[in-house]
């Protein structure tokens, strides 16, 4: 409570936090909350009380927390109502908000919604991992970012089941002009080459800003592949890493014969294509490699993305 201590970041990440040390902590930053910028509870039981003295805290226009990471803190829909409420009241300043892991459900994410619809609140980076989104609920949100989609540059729906029909939703905001996404993580999202052709449809309408994509996990397969192969082709497509791990790709011709092709292969920095089976196709990935203006950084070891 020291009004001289200008603490900045504050991790308390798994330490058996429960709501009576989350109710301390905010307590304690009421009483001076204008210097901190990060705050990290993530891998806690905050419970009902330490969301509701947290909110209070967010509710006070003299804090200014810019990151926000709650990452597994047994959120439940009720608390997250609480905790968007609470940002709606002071939604200027929060760049990054982390509510991965959480249960969010429909009224949860109907709520994070509307606060993503708040054209004040400009925030930067969303992560929601493993919430269980479901497609309706990927509606709603890509329907919030469409209204909203200037600030935002990093997003994360993996492992949530948003299906190619919640792809296609997402696709809406890709293609909008305004939409400046640099990084966009869709791994485990039980898309197939259905989605994958909508995603890079998408970023062909709008390829200048992203530069790095994750879709592995997803069932892609060699025509999902042959889309991304398409989408390089395009000189306006900076992308530096892409993340294919185990995406049931036999054949990476396309994707080699594009990187050759293009000046994409000056760019791209990262290419995962572990956990597929590409068998001779390897061989064409190896010359690539030689090339001199290939600059993509590859591992020896098991972990290599051949």
């Amino acid at each position: 409570m020291n009004t001289q201590f200008k603490l900045e970041k504050l991790g308390l990440s798994s330490c058996e936090m429960t709501d009576e040390g989350c109710s301390a902590v905010t307590s304690a930053l009421k009483s001076n909350p204008s210097h901190l910028r990060e705050l990290n509870l993530s891998w806690n039981k905050l419970g009902d009380s330490g969301v509701k003295n947290l909110s209070d805290l967010l509710m006070n226009t003299q804090f200014k927390l810019e990151k926000l990471d709650l990452r597994g803190c047994s959120i439940t829909e009720e608390q997250c109502l609480i905790l968007t409420s609470a940002l709606k009241s002071n939604p200027s300043h929060l760049r990054e908000l982390n509510l991965s892991e959480n249960k969010l459900g429909d009224s949860g994410v109907k709520n994070l919604s509307d606060l993503l619809m708040n054209t004040q609140f400009k925030l930067e980076k969303l992560d929601l991992c493993g919430c269980r989104i479901t497609e309706e609920q990927c509606l709603i949100l890509t329907s919030a970012l469409k209204s909203n989609p200037s600030h935002l540059r990093e997003l994360n729906l993996s492992e949530n089941q948003i299906t190619n029909t919640g792809v296609n939703h997402l696709c809406d905001v890709l293609k909008d002009s305004h939409c400046k996404l640099e990084r966009l993580r869709l791994r485990w999202c039980e898309m197939t080459d259905e989605g994958c052709s909508a995603v890079t449809s998408a970023l062909k309408s709008n390829p200048s800003h992203l530069r790095e994509l994750n879709l592995s996990g997803n069932k892609l397969g060699d025509s999902g592949v042959k889309n991304l192969s398409d989408l390089l082709m395009n000189t306006q497509f900076k992308l530096e890493k892409l993340h294919l791990y185990n995406c049931g790709i036999t054949d990476v011709s396309s994707l080699t014969q594009s990187l050759t092709n293009t000046k994409a292969l000056q760019f791209l920095k990262e290419l995962d294509l572990r956990d597929n089976k590409i068998g001779d196709s390897k061989q064409q990935l190896i010359d690539v490699l030689r090339d001199s203006n290939c600059k993509l950084s590859v591992d020896t070891d098991d972990e290599c993305c051949i």
